[in-house]
């Protein structure tokens, strides 16, 4: 039981370590790519309206990817872009209802799948960051939006590795106690068969001991029957001799 709370113990540790990694893996891309978080070219990025609704909606978290070949973005893909709303240069992700082609320049007309009319900027290339693999997490948005900050990166990543590199450390020390333990002296061979062979010269004397006790008490019993039968045929002879005389003497 022990052995298996063990286990379990290191396999939770090092699950929180990975998880705690990824996320500030993810944190810390995005903080150096205009909130874009990277991770082995996908990207993880919460949802913050309801412009989509009912394929995802705000506080969902999507699985965008790194487009390799424009050419195969077409009319109905879902695609994350930057564009302009109220003045700031923000994140969207909506559909591609339109592709235009001018004279080769490429750019992309997109509408929510919640909204009644199309967009009014005309999405170029160059402001498109990636596409979605319509990959969705439902809530988790709102807990990546909690991570981002100092508090949720705090409680979240920065306890939890501390809590894994304490714990380690403490199997560190208990591994170097264990270690400098003294291991029991081991017996060489000669004396192991010299211990064995005094306790079965031992153990047959005991037993030898134990027969003789019973010889003799079998020879005393034998001689007390003995002495018993004796007395009593003497006591027969005299009992006997007595009735000859009071014979004679009617």
């Amino acid at each position: 039981m022990k052995k298996a709370l063990s286990i379990f113990a290191n396999v939770l540790a090092w699950i929180v370590l990975i998880f705690a990694l990824l996320i500030t893996i993810m944190v810390f891309s995005s903080s150096k790519n205009n909130g874009v978080a990277h991770l082995f070219g996908y990207m993880p990025m919460a949802v913050e309206s309801d412009s989509m609704k009912p394929t995802f909606k705000q506080g969902d978290l999507i699985i965008c990817k790194e487009i390799d070949d424009f050419n195969s973005i077409k009319e109905n893909d879902v695609i994350t872009f930057w564009t302009t709303i109220d003045g700031q240069r923000v994140k969207n992700t909506h559909r591609i209802v339109e592709v235009l082609n001018d004279d080769g320049i490429v750019k992309y007309v997109t509408k929510g799948d919640n909204n009644p009319v199309k967009d009014t900027d005309v999405i170029s290339q160059g402001a498109v960051i990636g596409e979605w693999t319509d990959v969705k997490l439902p809530f988790i948005g709102r807990v990546m939006d909690f991570l981002r900050t100092k508090t949720g990166f705090f409680i979240c990543i920065v306890i939890p590795m501390a809590i894994f590199f304490l714990f380690e450390l403490y199997k560190f020390i208990a591994t170097i106690i264990e270690a400098k333990r003294p291991e029991p002296a081991e017996l060489d061979e000669e004396e192991i068969k010299r211990r064995a062979i005094e306790e079965y010269l031992a153990a047959q004397k005991q037993s030898g001991s134990a027969a003789e006790k019973v010889e003799a008490a079998a020879e005393k019993a034998e001689a007390k029957a003995e002495a018993a039968a004796e007395k009593a045929e003497a006591l027969a002879e005299a009992a006997e001799t007595a009735a000859a005389e009071e014979t004679k003497a009617e």
